[in-house]
């Protein structure tokens, strides 16, 4: 982020009663990368989730910034608890040290849902569990998706991804929808098509990488029917066959936001600008790929932060 962009963000954000999270530092990287957390006398749960959030450079930071303080801890909480089992997976070599991880995680979530948290994001997680109505299936539901990337890294047909994509993201997008605030069963139907339809946009934008990782998530049905094969994700053989496929992907995902913005009630709308925001700026990313000629097999596009932070308050003011 460059020096002319964070005055901005700061002052955009002081002018409307936010606070941007902190910014990591160089140690809490280094425990990144060992996946070890800083010491609980060093800094608090929240502290711990906020530079886990901050430090992830997720476009999910942006949706943050606009809400009351009890529910910015828990969207970050959960967002932090995200991260982590994602990180025990991503971020582990091994598949056995990875199954470990795993493990010692689906116990931690369930002595926190008895009350006895013990690791710094779980104690931020556990006091809004009964405030948002947050289900322990839920959370665990999450775990299956990291344990599906460890047994499966290709997908026969849609219908296939798509049970992938509810346990990676569609519950995720549910839990979120609850601590935004929800009164209508609508709104969680929104939530869980929004869910799939950010990870599609995912799925775009990393099939070259998550392709040299050995992941291939496009349907292998719909990779025959367009005339594209493994070899040339990996190998990042750009073609017009290969344009056509992600033509195919994107609409989908469009049609995807447009389903999940006719299910949002009125009366939750203004609670639900959180995903309001997350939509604009991940479906203004889909835009930027499609521009782009889908050259998304040996390069990662995205967005400036400060374009996110437009998006985020351009939203935030119209929803």
């Amino acid at each position: 982020m460059s020096a002319s962009i964070v005055p901005f963000q700061i002052r955009l954000a002081a002018r409307h009663g936010l606070r941007l999270l902190p910014r990591p530092s160089e140690s809490a990287l280094n425990n990144r990368a060992t996946n070890t957390p800083q010491p609980p006398s060093l800094m608090s749960p929240d502290e711990y989730c906020q530079q886990k959030a901050a430090q992830s450079g997720s476009s999910f930071y942006y949706s943050f910034l606009f809400l009351p303080p009890e529910r910015r801890r828990a969207i970050t909480a959960l967002y932090a608890y995200c991260r982590e089992v994602d990180d025990a997976v991503d971020e582990t070599t091994d598949a056995a040290v990875a199954q470990s991880k795993l493990q010692w995680w689906r116990k931690e979530v369930a002595d926190m849902l008895q009350g006895h948290p013990t690791h710094p994001v779980t104690r931020a997680l556990q006091p809004h569990v009964a405030t948002f109505g947050l289900e322990g299936a839920h959370l665990f539901a999450i775990m299956d998706g990291m344990q599906m990337d460890l047994e499966q890294t290709r997908y026969l047909d849609f219908i296939a991804l798509q049970r992938y994509c509810w346990h990676v993201a569609s519950v995720v997008g549910i839990l979120s929808a609850r601590i935004f605030g929800s009164t209508s069963p609508k709104t969680l139907a929104y939530a869980e098509k929004l869910g799939l339809a950010f990870q599609l946009t995912n799925i775009i934008r990393d099939v070259g990488e998550d392709a040299r990782k050995g992941r291939i998530y496009l349907p292998v049905n719909e990779l025959q029917q367009f005339g594209v094969t493994a070899a040339d994700l990996l190998n990042a053989r750009h073609s017009d066959k290969f344009e056509k496929l992600m033509q195919f992907q994107a609409q989908r995902a469009q049609s995807l936001y447009d389903e999940a913005f006719a299910l949002l009630p009125k009366e939750d709308r203004r609670a639900q600008r959180p995903g309001l925001i997350m939509a604009a700026i991940y479906r203004a990313l889909l835009d930027e790929i499609q521009r782009d000629g889908f050259h998304v097999l040996n390069q990662r596009i995205s967005l400036t932060p400060l374009r996110k932070l437009w998006l985020a308050w351009k939203t935030y003011v119209r929803a």
